[in-house]
């Protein structure tokens, strides 16, 4: 069985889809890209488009029951591999003890030009 988890603290999605599914006691989290809440884009460089993605994927989480010490698995897409050393730094500030299994690959584009987003997998009955 599944539900789909909706919060009004992170951005509504932008297309068919939910903010997260919870599937038994997993979560997967539909990519996150820094908009605020109320649909607006962060000015900023990677480290405050970055922050702004952590802010959201909490939110998600939370609505669904979870946090982030509960990720199991991150999948990072940037627009500028150049930047990986700056998400490093600011992906450690939400990941330090516990460190989920994580993939970052480079892409072409992201929605809306952004230059992060991040998606993650929970497990809340471990």
């Amino acid at each position: 069985m599944t539900e789909s988890i909706s919060t009004t603290k992170a951005p509504a999605a932008i297309g068919p889809y939910s903010q997260a599914i919870k599937a038994g006691d997993l979560i997967f989290t539909s990519g996150q890209i820094p908009l605020t809440a109320e649909g607006e884009l962060v000015d900023g460089d990677i480290t405050a488009q970055t922050h702004q993605v952590f802010a959201n994927l909490k939110e998600v989480l939370a609505a669904a029951g979870a946090t982030l010490n509960d990720v199991v698995k991150a999948t990072v897409f940037v627009k500028n591999i150049e930047d990986f050393g700056t998400i490093n730094e600011v992906y450690g500030q939400y990941f330090n003890e516990h460190r989920p299994a994580r993939s970052l690959v480079e892409v072409a584009r992201l929605p809306k030009d952004v230059g992060i987003e991040i998606e993650l997998v929970a497990s809340i009955g471990r």
